[in-house]
């Protein structure tokens, strides 16, 4: 992903614009959860507040779910807190690039934040271009991906109560479909390539685990092979980052004062 961007609205439409095609993966997730949430008891004012307020779309099927079966209300929270444990990597990876922004910039991009957002808007961070407004790309991202999420929750909610069964339709190979999209362009070092093998096999073996413990085990065996391999073999350096890195050091040695 390249982006050649130099004003904010230019920023934001290309986020805008990166993010749109894994909406097609949100939006039969979101109809399902609106359909399973009526269906299953819970009133569409409330779901439609867990969409606004949580926006968390695995964590809300879990609380769904839970609410369905009379679970305790903090053991509903604490579900859910484990569930979206994974955004603390998140933030630790996006970190980095955000120290300089406010507060109200802050806030609204933390809460916005998913799995699809974070994984188009740290491309652009990462690249080199030194733009100071990188955070108006961040930010097309997660807004379109908030908006899309309501509007379907309410489509969801009307067909539940419209559609008899709306849980056998089989939309939901739409979201680990998209996930895997977002994956195989990352897998171009071995420390990415190690992470992915590992953290698959570890929600494979701990997928028994109650309340979704296999997913936090298996995020944390990823984040742990990852580093492992980044630091005893590394991937060899791309031949373009050796070149601008040959280039950069001669510009240097040419203005030494």
């Amino acid at each position: 992903m390249k982006v050649q961007a130099s004003t904010r609205r230019a920023e934001f439409i290309a986020g805008v614009r990166a993010i749109s095609p894994l909406l097609i993966g949100s939006i039969p997730f979101a109809i399902i959860f609106g359909a399973l949430a009526v269906t299953n008891g819970v009133s569409p004012m409330t779901a439609a507040a867990m969409s606004a307020f949580v926006f968390a779309g695995s964590a809300q099927f879990v609380a769904v779910g839970m609410l369905a079966a009379g679970a305790d209300n903090w053991i509903i929270i604490l579900t859910t807190l484990i569930v979206n444990l994974r955004h603390v990597l998140y933030a630790a990876t996006l970190a980095p690039h955000m120290k300089h922004l406010s507060q109200r910039w802050l806030l609204p991009l933390g809460f916005w934040l998913t799995d699809e957002s974070f994984m188009v808007a740290i491309q652009r961070y990462n690249q080199n271009d030194r733009s100071p407004l990188k955070h108006w790309f961040h930010l097309g991202t997660t807004a379109l991906f908030y908006v899309n999420w309501q509007f379907f929750t309410y489509v969801g909610l009307w067909a539940g109560r419209a559609i008899p069964n709306p849980g056998g339709w089989g939309l939901d190979f739409a979201f680990p479909a998209t996930f895997l999209g977002m994956l195989m362009p990352q897998l171009v070092s071995r420390s990415v390539v190690a992470c992915v093998i590992s953290a698959g096999t570890a929600a494979m073996l701990f997928n028994p685990l109650p309340h979704k413990l296999g997913l936090i085990i298996a995020a944390f065996c990823g984040v742990a092979a990852g580093i492992v391999v980044e630091r005893w073999a590394p991937s060899p350096t791309a031949p373009e980052e050796e070149l601008e890195h040959s280039g950069q050091s001669a510009y240097q040695r040419a203005n030494k004062p």
